[in-house]
Order: structure tokens, then C-alpha cells, then sequence
């Protein structure tokens, strides 16, 4: 059975309402150390589940889901993270993990399930209080976040992420709020050249010190393009790999960018590592670009497996664009819905000439050919993420228009 238990802290003894932890384990000593090591830290509610029966998931049929959650695996432990692998990423609170886990499979599985960390046992306490004093500095720096952050990822070379990425952006800073473009391909990332800016920093400077920056030291470093969308992207002839970037950089420069920016757009090279796996786990939307041939629908399949089963990513938070639409193309909008398992495709025309022409002008879409069937329909992208009241807006704008021009 499941056995709670709640022991109150100093912070909720003072009437002030602390995090709250969740600590799980099989084992009743175990249990008893961790809540006693962990009650020293007077911001947590700490709370305690005994599992003995059959259940695996430590967070089955709780009704209000913890701030944190510590996780004593046992010898069970596949079951264990298999079991929270199977919630979406945004449904898992921030995860430290420890117990008997020292082969390779199962640090795997526990940093696909989020863990921030792993203790191995025996326990330290000093190990644990530090590690949930950063979880619990994390915790409170997201909830102060409210930058809504967007992925944009091709399903195979070409297929116009980037493209994509750069016009949501542009026509998200137009109508949203102030955006940040960001460029996470460290090699041969084209943001820059695409809207005809020369970076004077690079996103390596920003994530080598990004530990030591605020919202106006961002902004400084960011390339801008105009006063609502700023650019942060490489250096030309500059060389960077994925391994020279701690994923804790990464990590504090997506937090930094929500709580400084309304929108962060963010252009992803197409592979799956630690760089791009934490982008897509704590991305509001992300976009998946795939063209109408069986070798695009094949990597497609295999991405939004990927992102779906090992990521977290589900239901409208993946969105599948199908760039240069083209209804006579032998590989239909059907073929992919089902291949896909995505009920509504996003669909954008294919219009070569002005793209080219976007792109080498250096000239966003909007305003290089506002009434082109192309930038229609990269607006209302925008104007999905946006709602209806970005929707409403335009219309009464059109109508006020119609009624009082001349």
C-alpha cells in the first residue's frame, strides 16, 4: 500500500507556505533519513510516501502534485522510472534521485525522467542539502519565469526550420511583445545571415558567463534587430561542440531569456543531445518541419517518436508543419497525419521566390511580402500562439479600417 506522511517545517510552523517535497522510497529507514536531513532546510514542506505494493510510479493518485520530488529507487528502479517516464515532462516536478543505481542504463533512464541529480548511498546529508538547495534555487527562479519559449526543429536537413523560426520571431516581436531569437546550432547556425545582421557577441560568451548575468547584461550581448527582437547567435568562423557546453549553462541562459524576454525562439540544429533534449523537454511549443517525401516522413517518424516517448513531449505542444505544401505531391497530408499520429498538420505554401528573395535581402517576410500566401500563413502561427485576442484585434482593426478610411 501507499503510506503519506507529512512532518511540518519551520517555514509552515511560521504560517508561511514552502516548497513542498515529496520523498518516496520502499524502504522505511531510508524514508526516515532523507525526511530528517531534509526537514533542516526550513523552506520545504516535507512529505514522506512508503510504496509497498504493486504500484511503481511514486506519484500515483496523488491529488496535488509536490514542488519537488526526491525518489529512493529500489531494486525495482526500471520499473520505478519507467513508471515516471510515461507522465508528460510537464507533469514530473523537478526530480533528484538516489539509491541503488550505478549502472549505465539507469543513470540514463533517471535523467530522461528530469533528474537534476543523483546521490549514490550511502547518503551524505551535506550532498543532499546541497542538492536540494539547488533544486530549490532552480524551482523558484522558473516559477518567476513567464517567457513563453518556442522550438522550432527540422525533421530532416532543409526543410526550413530556420526559415520558420526567424519569421515567428519577427512577427512575434511585432505583435506579442519583446523576443529573443536564439540560435543553438554552435556550428552552422544561419539566423544571423537570414535577417543580414553581424553579431558582435556570440551565444558562447553569454553561456560562459551566463551564471553571472542579468536581463540588461542579455540584452547587451544580444544583436538587435529591432527594439522588440533581439538576436543571439554565433560568430562567423567561430567553432563550437555541443560537449564544450555544460548543460547547466544551458539551463541558466533559458531561465535568464524567459525572465527577460515575453517570447524565446529558439532555432535547433537537427540532432538529438543534452543541448537539444533540454530545449525541447521545457519548450512551451515546439515545431516539427517535415516535407511531403517518404525520406522525410521516415526521420519524422523516428523524431516525434523520440520526442513523444523519451522527451515528453505530447499533445499541442507538438505541432508538425508541413513546409512547401503541395496538394498534388504523392505523399499526402494524410499519409503523414497517420504516419505521424497528428490529427492537425500546420501547412505552409511552397513560394521559392520569395523566400530566396527574404533570405538574401536579409528581409523578414512581413515585410518583404506582407500579402504573400507564405506569410499568411506564417501569421497564423504566430496569431495561434498568440490566441484569439491577436485574432480579435486584427479584425476589428480591418473592419475600423473598412468603415472609416477616405
Amino acid at each position: 500500500m501507499l503510506k503519506s506522511s507529512e512532518a511540518p517545517t519551520a517555514a509552515r510552523a511560521a504560517g508561511k507556505r514552502g516548497l513542498q517535497l515529496l520523498i518516496s522510497s520502499r524502504d522505511a529507514s531510508a524514508l526516515n533519513h532523507l525526511r530528517t536531513v531534509s526537514q533542516r532546510l526550513g523552506t520545504l514542506q516535507v512529505s514522506t510516501r512508503l510504496v509497498s505494493n504493486g504500484h511503481t510510479d511514486p506519484l500515483y493518485g496523488l491529488e496535488q502534485m509536490p514542488d519537488l520530488l526526491l525518489l529512493c529507487v529500489s531494486h525495482l528502479w526500471r520499473e520505478e522510472l519507467a513508471a515516471l517516464l510515461q507522465r508528460p515532462a510537464h507533469e514530473r516536478p523537478p526530480l533528484l534521485v538516489c539509491g541503488p543505481l550505478e549502472e549505465r542504463e539507469g543513470i540514463r533512464l533517471a535523467m530522461q525522467a528530469g533528474a537534476r541529480d543523483f546521490l549514490p548511498e550511502p547518503v551524505a546529508a551535506d550532498e543532499l542539502l546541497a542538492a536540494l538547495g539547488r533544486m530549490i534555487q532552480e524551482t523558484q527562479a522558473g516559477q518567476a519565469t513567464g517567457g513563453q519559449l518556442i522550438a522550432v526543429i527540422n525533421a530532416k536537413g532543409g526543410s526550413g526550420a530556420t526559415l520558420l523560426a526567424c519569421n515567428l520571431a519577427h512577427q512575434l516581436s511585432a505583435r506579442g511583445g519583446n523576443t529573443l531569437l536564439l540560435d543553438l546550432d554552435l556550428q552552422f547556425g544561419s539566423v544571423a545571415h537570414c535577417l543580414d545582421m553581424l553579431p558582435t557577441h556570440s551565444h558562447v560568451e553569454v553561456l560562459q558567463q551566463v551564471e553571472d548575468m542579468d536581463g540588461v547584461a542579455l540584452r547587451g550581448f544580444c544583436s538587435h534587430f529591432s527594439p522588440t527582437l533581439h538576436v543571439l547567435g554565433g560568430r562567423s568562423g567561430e567553432l563550437c561542440l555541443a560537449q564544450d557546453v555544460r548543460l547547466e549553462q544551458l539551463e541558466a541562459l533559458l531561465r535568464l531569456a524567459r525572465s527577460t524576454y515575453d517570447w524565446v525562439v529558439v532555432d535547433l540544429p537537427r540532432q538529438i543531445d543534452h543541448l537539444t533534449g533540454i530545449t525541447l523537454e521545457q519548450a512551451d511549443r515546439v515545431y516539427i518541419l517535415v516535407q511531403q517525401s517518404l525520406s522525410h516522413l521516415k526521420d519524422a517518424t523516428r523524431l516525434v517518436r523520440i520526442m513523444r516517448e523519451e522527451l515528453g513531449v505530447q499533445g499541442e505542444r507538438l505541432q508538425v508543419v508541413v513546409n512547401r505544401y503541395d496538394k498534388a505531391a504523392p505523399v499526402s497530408l494524410q499519409d503523414i497525419a497517420e504516419a505521424l499520429r497528428c490529427t492537425a498538420l500546420q501547412k505552409l505554401p511552397n513560394d521559392y521566390l520569395v523566400v530566396s528573395e527574404s533570405q538574401n535581402t536579409g528581409v523578414p517576410l512581413e515585410l518583404h511580402a506582407p500579402r504573400a500566401p507564405l506569410t499568411l500563413g506564417m501569421r497564423k502561427l504566430s496569431q495561434a500562439l498568440l490566441g484569439t485576442q491577436a485574432a480579435e484585434q486584427g479584425l476589428l482593426k480591418r473592419t475600423f479600417g473598412r468603415l472609416f478610411r477616405g
